[in-house]
This record gives structure tokens, C-alpha cells and sequence, in this order.
């Protein structure tokens, strides 16, 4: 099993590292299923929209909802990135097998049991390295679901095309 999670420290870092991981990964011809998220500045400036694109060139969903000024709380939209979710699971099973899953982050809906995380393991199983994002807030939940089998890549587009490489040898 290869599976590998990186942290940042600036907000939307880990976001923009992974979508350049992943035109990086494409640009060498490794095949990708995941998703990667872009961020869009909105009406507040503390706050933006939330987009995934379903990889490898697949359908950009909004993953975030307005709540309405002054709402608190996560701004999720569960159905949305169940869509997403759906789409990725397909991806694995349809036509030529993935190399290698990016997952933009195990966030709370993962470690609460919902969203990537059943495809992340359905990825596993069938033998396909995954890297994913995490955050301070669910490293703990991200380890207890690996149980000891993930390794924390470092923050650097070089490292981290290094680990996927090596992993798609590994296992090719």
C-alpha cells in the first residue's frame, strides 16, 4: 500500500500544491483519477468558493455554499462533493486504470467517515498509490485511518513528484 499525505502551513497552500502536482504528473504521462481544488476570492475576503476538478480532465464541481453574511460553520456542500465522489469511484473502474490518486484533502467529512475516504481506500485495494492533503485540524483522524501505513511527504513540488514516481514504479 502506498499512501502519502502532505501538510502546509498558508491557507490555500495545500490547494495549489496539489493542482500543480498534478499538471507536474499529467505533463509525464502518469495517468490521474482525484481531485484537485482551486480556490475563488468571494464577496467577504476571509471566505472563498470552493471548486474541485474531477482529474484527470473531468467536470469542475462547486463544493461550497453561501450560508448568507454573518453565517458560521462549515460551508461544505455534502451533495457536491458526493458528486465528485462518485465520479472519482467510477474513474477507477473505467477504461484504462488510474497510476495514481490525488486526493486535494482528508478534511473533517473524511474523517468523519464520509466523502474521499471510501474511495481513497477503494484506491488502495485495488493497488493505486494515493497522495492526499491533510490539515492540522484532521492529521490524527487522516493517521488513525491509515493505520500506520501512510508516510508524510514534505511540501515541495519536487519531493512530491519524486514520491509518485517512485510509487507508480513500485507498483507497476
Amino acid at each position: 500500500m502506498q499512501l502519502a499525505y502532505v501538510m502546509t502551513e498558508e491557507r490555500g497552500a495545500t490547494d495549489r500544491l496539489m493542482s500543480e502536482l498534478a499538471e507536474k504528473l499529467q505533463a509525464k504521462g502518469i495517468r490521474l483519477a482525484g481531485i484537485v481544488q482551486t480556490n475563488v476570492e468571494c464577496y467577504d475576503k476571509e471566505l472563498c468558493d470552493m471548486d474541485v476538478r474531477v482529474l484527470p480532465e473531468g467536470e469542475t464541481i462547486r463544493i461550497s455554499q453561501s450560508l448568507g453574511a454573518g453565517a458560521r460553520g462549515c460551508r461544505l456542500n455534502p451533495e457536491a462533493l458526493e458528486q465528485a465522489v462518485g465520479q472519482v469511484s467510477a474513474s477507477l473502474q473505467a477504461g484504462e486504470a488510474p497510476q495514481l490518486m490525488i486526493v486535494n484533502k482528508f478534511g473533517k467529512h473524511e474523517a468523519d467517515g464520509r466523502g474521499m475516504r471510501a474511495v481513497i481506500g477503494e484506491a488502495l485495494a485495488l493497488g493505486i498509490p494515493v497522495i492526499s492533503g491533510v490539515n492540522k485540524m484532521n492529521v490524527e483522524p487522516f493517521q488513525a485511518f491509515a493505520d500506520g501505513m501512510a508516510v508524510a511527504a514534505g511540501p515541495d513540488l519536487d519531493g512530491l513528484v519524486a514520491w509518485a514516481e517512485q510509487a507508480v514504479a513500485a507498483t507497476a
